[in-house]
């Protein structure tokens, strides 16, 4: 077994590094500012002008495409590639992600056929249309399999009606993969199909969004006898189960790449002051609590990095069902981050509260990642479920 970065994976990443301290991290209070004053307001963290020239700039080094297949012009790099750029990425506070973003992108290249892939899948990869996945509702978030929104025929035409909540960017999308029932008798086993919406569809409505902590502002969609052709079915009518809960495993390898990224921010930051701040005539690096802190971070920090780089590498590799391995770097990268953030706080002391550091807003955005895409809880039961149905694995 080979622990090491291929060359090209090494070369992609000390380019992230620079781009993120010279383009990012200055950008830093901004964002802490904009976070703090837009209140109960939508406003992006990211004005769209800087956004923007952030996408140009990121185009013009090659930080575009990463794992985008060649044949739909990206530069096939890989999920490895993607969750390295990721990392490396998240060392700043600023949520600035190149196009096109994974999960939905592993989605659209696995299910669009015919006029979908110059509809949707080209411009998406492309940056020029961005899209949002509409799949949890209200007494059915964790459990998928319990959405009721319905999707019908009706004179040659599906018709969509019910409500998604909790939906990240609705407003801000082009189009929707919305996931309705299709065949109430089957469930999830042959009865849910993924539907590509328009956002200005008739009947489609955007009325509510639910303020949150940190950089996460989610919305609330009303499907109201949307009418849609065959054409807008993605992938098979009544299986969209089994790839949609794997684009969700994709999701779940992003968020822990994110948080390997913000989990290592606070280590630096922690080491920075414990070599440079004395209390009572000595360095916090000379005090046993505070070397605890450093030495328990590095050691998480390692073990989940190799979790999620081992998925990645599992992903490049052809596996087609990773949901178990999903919930596990789900579960112990933001269950790290939360823990690293909180000791990082701790050792800066009154200063890792206050708004001139990014530690007080990384604790609170991390806190939100327990919950999103699956709280740990539902997530051990996965595993938990999994192994006690088919063992453990082979070696």
């Amino acid at each position: 077994m080979n622990f090491e970065l291929p060359d090209t994976t090494r070369m992609i990443r000390d380019t992230v590094r620079e781009f993120t301290k010279r383009e990012l991290m200055p950008l830093e209070s901004m964002v802490i500012r904009r976070e703090a004053e837009r209140g109960m307001r939508d406003d992006p963290l990211l004005p769209p002008e800087v956004e923007h020239e952030l996408t140009e700039k990121a185009r013009a080094i090659g930080l575009w495409g990463i794992d985008v297949p060649e044949e739909f012009g990206g530069q096939a790099f890989g999920m490895l590639a993607k969750c390295v750029v990721t990392e490396q990425l998240k060392h700043s506070i600023v949520h600035f992600v190149p196009p096109p973003d994974s999960p939905n992108l592993y989605l659209l290249k696995e299910q669009c056929k015919g006029a979908q892939i110059d509809k949707y899948l080209m411009p998406y990869v492309r940056g020029e249309k961005k899209s949002c996945i509409a799949l949890s509702e209200e007494g059915a978030g964790s459990d998928a399999a319990g959405i009721r929104t319905k999707a019908e025929r009706v004179n040659g035409k599906w018709v969509i009606n019910g409500a998604k909540m909790w939906i990240s960017n609705a407003r801000r999308s082009h189009f929707m993969i919305v996931v309705a029932v299709t065949d109430a008798s089957k469930g999830s086993r042959g009865g849910m199909t993924a539907f590509l919406v328009d956002r200005e569809t008739p009947g489609v409505s955007i009325p509510t969004s639910y303020p949150m902590i940190g950089e996460y502002h989610p919305y609330q969609v009303f499907f109201d006898n949307v009418e849609l052709d065959d054409g807008q079915v993605l992938g098979e009518v009544g299986n969209a189960f089994v790839p949609i809960t794997n684009r969700l495993g994709v999701r779940r390898l992003d968020i822990a790449s994110r948080c390997l990224g913000l989990a290592e921010r606070c280590l630096e930051m922690m080491i920075e002051q414990a070599n440079t701040r004395k209390t009572f005539g000595s360095l916090l690096a000379d005090r046993q609590a505070i070397q605890w802190m450093i030495a328990d971070s590095w050691q998480e920090l390692e073990m989940v990095r190799l979790q999620v780089y081992q998925l990645a590498w599992k992903i490049d590799n052809g596996a087609k069902d990773f949901r178990r391995d999903g919930s596990m770097v789900k579960v112990q990268a933001t269950e790290l981050i939360g823990r690293v953030a909180d000791r990082a706080i701790q050792l800066f002391g009154g200063m890792g509260l206050s708004k001139e550091l990014p530690l007080e807003y990384i604790a609170r955005s991390a806190r939100v990642l327990r919950i999103v895409e699956g709280p740990s809880e539902v997530h051990r039961w996965v595993i938990a479920r999994d192994l006690l149905k088919n063992g453990l694995p082979e070696r």
